[in-house]
């Protein structure tokens, strides 16, 4: 199968405008909700270690977000904030995100995060693709849409 024909299994933009509509304003608000929900994990983690996490805490927020990230996404294809927000990740073949294409997502998510030129980049594309795709979506082939009710 070509990468043309792969993408066909992912839910047409003309066709399925709904599943697309107001999709990068969710993810922005969930992106919120999910920063933080893992504030508040670090937060609970920090007196269990006797405050000594408070020496490298940047490092343990970053930890934390990874693995909030990826075992929400493994789980059904969205972290907590996503599905406040009312949106998914599909795969390339349509399907939910399985737990290494989820690593994959979030190891490209946080590779992003690192360089606020890409960042920047992702996010103009999530604003002008047609599937409302950032950068890491576009390389793994996965679409976030408004979850069926």
């Amino acid at each position: 199968m070509t990468d043309a024909t792969l993408m066909d299994a992912l839910p047409d933009p003309d066709r399925h405008a709904e599943l697309y509509e107001g999709v990068t304003a969710r993810r922005g608000l969930a992106w919120l909700a999910d920063i933080a929900l893992i504030f508040v994990i670090t937060m609970v983690i920090v007196p269990l270690t006797a405050f000594t996490a408070l020496f490298f805490y940047p490092l343990l927020f970053i930890a934390v977000g990874f693995a909030y990230r990826w075992w929400t996404i493994s789980r059904r294809s969205a972290t907590w904030g996503m599905r406040l927000f009312g949106i998914e990740f599909l795969n390339r073949h349509g399907q939910r995100l399985d737990g290494t294409e989820a690593l994959m997502h979030v190891a490209g998510y946080m590779l992003s995060m690192g360089t606020l030129l890409v960042q920047l980049l992702s996010i103009g594309l999530m604003l002008t693709t047609r599937r409302r795709q950032g950068l890491t979506d576009l390389v793994l082939g996965t679409v976030a849409i408004n979850r069926a009710s």
